[in-house]
């Protein structure tokens, strides 16, 4: 039996009412009185299957955009000497993509924002590709011309890594979702770099097997975004990184050429491991179009606990025997509540039980986001000090903030330390920032776990890298893009700094 914990939240008396604002906001009003059920109590296994919600994290009206200030504005971002799109490079794409080049402002406004709102581009092209041919000539095309891309997946991302700094061309994979093979004997499933998480997992799951990958943003983001930004999310403890199960990718790279590492074999020891180059780049070095990863068979028992003490804490367990597992779970609980580590919580083993229990850590970034302006930190720390970081900045903030929360991953160490403020306020920002990456290198963690740099955090990446790393970093980048055209204002810190 494996298990894997998250931190549900923080200290339970300090956000019972955010608790209860959510269970509002998504319709699960009802969980309240379920949730405090005796730790005693056993579930039996349901054989149906419940299909999930669609999340829809963008709108496509300028409403989405009203009241987001322009990035370049706010950060004060000098625009790059890229050329700008002419009627000629129009005519090229409307011959390319017939039907699928957007300049609709209302669509491309949805695509211009962060699901965040706090990041707002100019870009006045949105193109959609189907093929690893079709992005291939975009990009020589664009190299040609100096015109620079931004590669954009589900647009989930928290860190604007997804969206236009200035009049970047879009380039969406949202039309490159096809499953082209699954191979049930190896797990190998090989796929358009479009095709959104859940998707995926549901396929999956109709072959008895499951994504490696979960994570709440799962109904919207596409597995080449996930590659691109290295995501961890919630089985990371149980069948590692993203860096360990993919085996294979396709590329285009800024110059238009195709890079053909799409290998499905586990083991393969030729020379340099290429894909890597690309699993968190950002999208910086090339745009992943094809995707081969190994996935795991569905476990035949799922056990999952919810419990209360001064935090909340979730656990799910997979195994192969049910009652073995269920065994050791209830031994395991009647130990914690013995010793008065935990004082209350509920178990669940019917699918549908699980998911709703799951659905509390995995969408109280979108209850936050409805509670006011959230600033939003990923980072990773020596588990002893996972919350310490919390509580410093309660203090530091005082009234200021609204709200300091910390959840995350008890596993692997990252913590989501979420702030929310009333409204954005530049003097509390520079109140977090940059005294909490000097805090986090201080005590040995990482400024960013698993949501990348992006553009808000390409400057601060020194504190988690040495600068002889960081210039090793920037002379890949010339060498692979010596234009520059790829994702630009993002990931890294300009050469010459």
């Amino acid at each position: 039996m494996t298990c894997r914990a998250v931190l549900l939240c923080s200290a339970m008396q300090c956000h019972r009412a955010l608790f209860k604002r959510w269970l509002l906001l998504t319709g699960r009003k009802s969980m309240v009185s379920s949730v405090h059920l005796s730790m005693s109590s056993t579930l039996s296994k349901h054989n149906g299957q419940l299909q999930p919600r669609r999340r829809q994290f963008h709108w496509t009206t300028r409403y989405w955009s009203q009241g987001v200030e322009f990035t370049h504005v706010r950060y004060n971002v000098q625009r790059l000497g890229f050329a700008a799109v002419t009627t000629e490079d129009m005519m090229f794409f409307d011959g390319l993509l017939p039907g699928r080049v957007v300049t609709d402002p209302d669509i491309l406004e949805a695509s211009n924002v962060d699901w965040l709102r706090t990041l707002r581009g100019r870009s006045q092209v949105l193109l959609r590709p189907q093929t690893t041919e079709e992005v291939s000539r975009i990009l020589r095309y664009c190299n040609n011309r100096n015109l620079a891309v931004n590669p954009q997946g589900g647009n989930t991302g928290l860190v604007g890594g997804s969206v236009p700094v200035f009049d970047e061309i879009i380039v969406s994979t949202a039309q490159m979702d096809n499953i082209i093979s699954f191979n049930s004997n190896s797990g190998v499933l090989t796929c358009q770099a479009g095709c959104i998480l859940e998707n995926l997992s549901n396929y999956l799951n109709e072959q008895d097997f499951i994504m490696p990958l979960d994570l709440g943003s799962k109904g919207s983001c596409h597995i080449g975004g996930n590659v691109a930004t290295n995501a961890g999310g919630l089985r990371l403890l149980r069948y590692g990184s993203l860096r360990g199960t993919i085996l294979g990718l396709e590329v285009v790279l800024a110059d238009g050429t195709i890079l053909n590492c799409l290998s499905s074999l586990r083991k393969d020891n030729t020379g340099y491991d290429l894909k890597q180059l690309f699993i968190g780049a950002e999208g910086t070095l090339g745009i992943v179009t094809t995707v081969s990863i190994l996935c795991p068979r569905k476990p035949a028992a799922v056990s999952v606990a919810f419990l209360e003490a001064p935090f909340y804490i979730l656990i799910e367990t997979s195994g192969s025997n049910h009652d073995h597992d269920q065994e050791k779970l209830n031994h395991f609980l009647e130990k914690v509540m013995a010793c008065g580590l935990v004082t209350d919580g509920t178990m669940a083993t019917e699918e549908n039980k699980i998911k709703a229990i799951w659905a509390l850590r995995e969408r109280i970034s979108e209850a936050l986001v409805h509670d006011g302006f959230v600033y939003k930190y990923d980072i990773s720390l020596p588990l002893e000090r996972i919350y310490e970081i919390v509580t410093n900045m309660k203090n530091r903030l005082g009234k200021r903030a609204k709200r300091v929360i910390g959840y995350g991953h008890l596993g692997d160490g990252n913590l989501h330390l979420n702030i929310v403020a009333e409204g954005y306020d530049q003097q509390l920002l520079d109140s977090i920032e940059p005294y909490l990456y000097e805090w986090i290198a201080q005590h040995c963690g990482s400024i960013s776990a698993e949501h990348g740099l992006g553009f808000k955090k390409k400057n601060f990446i020194y504190f988690s890298k040495p600068r002889t790393a960081v210039h090793i970093m920037q002379q890949m980048k010339v060498i692979l893009d010596p234009k520059g055209i790829l994702n630009p204002y993002k990931t890294l810190p300009p050469f010459s700094q």
